[in-house]
């Protein structure tokens, strides 16, 4: 076991070490490139074709799949978790506020990056025999690499199907176990055992039940955490300016840290910084294309503008909200630091309940971590089915047998005893974006080329006007 757990430390520097954090931003910043700096050009178009449209009424049948709004909230019901509140709090605290400003430069070429998933997502997709969409990185590794990269696209799958029960079951059960406890004291079987019903009754329904659940599910916590956080800053406004200067200069400082090298200080914040953001918005690393690849949209850059909206609501809006909330109320402070403090979500309880009168504060944090974390189940949950069913063909005895297990993880996660497997497959997760990003580079000219022939046709469009 100590061996296991050894080998899986190594792997797992490497996977969210420095190397892989420049890998994840340079392949960003190479994308942006060669798509014109989509993400700032498009920033108004994009934003009008996705927000904007969601308040005109659609009444089209979307068959099999997934609606355009329902595939984004599906991929950002397994993008938005825990990582926005605790993680983001955790990387505050390591970092230093200069990691708030790192993690808006890995957002905003992430921007690009999940651009570009979700386009060759669409492009290379598969329709089966009942008329459903089938897609992402293991289909674009396939169909646009080549046969001779199928070994690349069933290592992706295999990392992926394995990463799903981690990531995005254990650790999210422990959470809400957490969160029971804290709000009506559950006891942690009992709320596994609730958990997994719920689960089951959504994830037996396939992804259109999913979708369903997902759209109604990820609007109402996004913007019940988002007004909290606003009441936060909005209540400490006066501090704003001071807030954003110590994250700027925080960012760049050169002083060592703990006797430490000269300009330790800025690695630190760069590398929390950077690894916190492609592990909240996970740009890159090949999850949400699968949930984009579902949707009954036929024009790639029309589905992929969402994933521009998706990184930016997630970072540059949700775990804003949660960097100034804990920076603003002084809990960096603290005496022991986070050592202080029984979870890295008990840290960021204590910033909200710092700022906010009595306990209320605290009880916000635990119903966004129950929400956040029960979004990310459902999501991951298509994902690993994603990869499962590409490496079996879609095989329906497979199907449920992995439902079944990945419902029963839930238990396992909220009696927290999965520790070494969450460890595991966060080691996977990261490992995930390798064959995802050799495949990003590689067909960036095919991005190019989407793009250049969507907005060609948008532009004449306007011209004509």
């Amino acid at each position: 076991m100590e061996l296991i757990v050894k080998i899986n430390g190594i792997l797992n520097s490497f996977a969210w070490g420095p190397v892989m954090l420049v890998l994840l931003v340079g392949t960003g910043i190479f994308l942006t490139a060669r798509t014109g700096c989509i993400q700032v050009r498009r920033f108004g178009y994009i934003m009008k074709h996705t927000i904007g449209s969601l308040f005109k009424k659609s009444d089209k049948d979307h068959g099999q799949n997934l609606s355009p709004f329902q595939a984004v909230t599906t991929a950002l019901a397994g993008t938005v978790g825990t990582g926005n509140i605790a993680g983001v709090t955790g990387a505050i605290f390591v970092g230093g506020p200069g990691a708030v400003f790192w993690m808006w430069v890995s957002a905003f070429f992430g921007m690009c990056t999940k651009y570009a998933e979700i386009a060759l997502a669409v492009k290379f997709r598969e329709v089966d025999e009942n008329g459903a969409n089938h897609g992402g990185p293991m289909y674009y590794i396939e169909k646009g690499l080549g046969k001779n990269f199928k070994w690349l696209a069933a290592i992706f799958a295999i990392l992926g199907g394995l990463a799903c029960f981690g990531i995005g079951n254990i650790a999210q059960s422990s959470e809400i176990s957490g969160a029971m406890n804290a709000l009506f004291g559950l006891s942690p079987l009992a709320t596994g055992i609730i958990l997994a019903i719920l689960v089951a009754v959504v994830i037996i329904g396939g992804v259109k039940r999913i979708g369903q659940v997902t759209s109604f599910l990820v609007p109402f916590m996004a913007i019940f955490y988002i007004a909290a956080g606003l009441v936060v800053i909005i209540l400490r406004i006066t501090d704003i300016p001071a807030a954003l200067v110590l994250i700027f200069k925080s960012a760049f400082s050169l002083k060592s840290v703990g006797g430490g090298i000269f300009g330790y200080a800025i690695m630190l914040a760069m590398r929390n910084g950077f690894a916190r953001g492609v592990f909240s918005n996970e740009a890159g690393l090949g999850s949400a294309p699968m949930a984009h690849a579902a949707s009954s949209t036929e024009e790639p850059a029309e589905q992929a503008m969402w994933g521009v909206f998706e990184v930016f609501v997630d970072t540059i809006v949700i775990c804003t909200i949660t960097s100034l909330a804990v920076i603003l109320s002084g809990v960096l402070d603290t005496p022991g630091g986070l050592d202080a403090f029984s979870s890295k979500g008990a840290a960021a309880a204590a910033a909200f309940n710092t700022i906010l009168p009595g306990t209320i504060g605290g009880t916000i944090i635990q119903i966004s971590l129950l929400f956040f974390a029960l979004s990310t189940i459902l999501g991951w949950s298509y994902y690993g089915e994603c990869c499962w069913g590409y490496l079996t063909r879609n095989n329906k005895a497979v199907n449920m047998v992995f439902k079944v297990i990945f419902t029963l993880m839930c238990i396992v996660g909220a009696t927290g005893s999965g520790t070494l497997m969450w460890d595991i497959s966060d080691t996977l997760n990261g490992l995930m974006a390798i064959p995802n990003l050799v495949a990003l580079l590689l067909l960036s000219g095919v991005v190019a080329a989407i793009t250049k022939e969507y907005f060609g046709k948008t532009d004449l469009e306007k011209a004509k006007k």
